[in-house]
């Protein structure tokens, strides 16, 4: 990743780095080099699992479907684990990916929090022997946030709050 002020900066600097990478008998790929201004909507940019776009900084888009594959696995409707257990073996996961996109815009966590809890309360109706995945209003009243939280499902959201206090 080259970061320069201008587009002529940039071009110069991928022409430099494209002579020195074919001196050294390797080569740019396509798809991974891109010169754009990442201030402007649909310029961004895509680096160690974030995506840098219009000033900011989100968890991108295949970070966020990999951790939801994973909560999906550990969450599905048929485990017959109890719900601490369940909680104990998120938690891991989840504490690991905040502390990495930490940097990232809240609405992530806030989204990531609200999927997290949707699995669970799914999980809650089938051992109810009740249909459904756990989004009307009633399960949302039946297990509010707070339940999960006294239950000790670790939550981005609350997380991110104290991070970004200043100390």
């Amino acid at each position: 990743m080259v970061l320069c002020q201008s587009r002529e900066q940039a071009e110069a600097a991928l022409s430099e780095v494209r002579a020195w990478v074919e001196t050294n008998g390797l080569r740019l790929s396509i798809d991974k080099t891109h010169v754009g201004d990442c201030r402007q909507k649909g310029q961004g940019f895509d680096f160690l699992g974030y995506h840098f776009e219009l000033g900011r900084r989100w968890a991108r888009k295949k970070s966020y479907k990999a951790l939801q594959d994973r909560i999906r696995m550990r969450t599905k409707r048929t485990r017959g684990d109890s719900l601490a257990r369940i909680i104990a073996d998120l938690n891991p996961r989840l504490r690991g990916w905040f502390n990495y996109f930490k940097h990232a815009h809240p609405n992530t966590f806030k989204w990531m929090d609200s999927f997290v809890r949707r699995r669970l309360r799914a999980a809650l109706r089938k051992r109810e022997k009740r249909p459904g995945m756990g989004i009307c209003r009633e399960d949302h009243q039946r297990w509010p946030n707070q339940f999960f939280a006294a239950q000790g499902l670790f939550t981005m959201t609350a997380a991110w709050k104290l991070a970004s206090q200043s100390r």
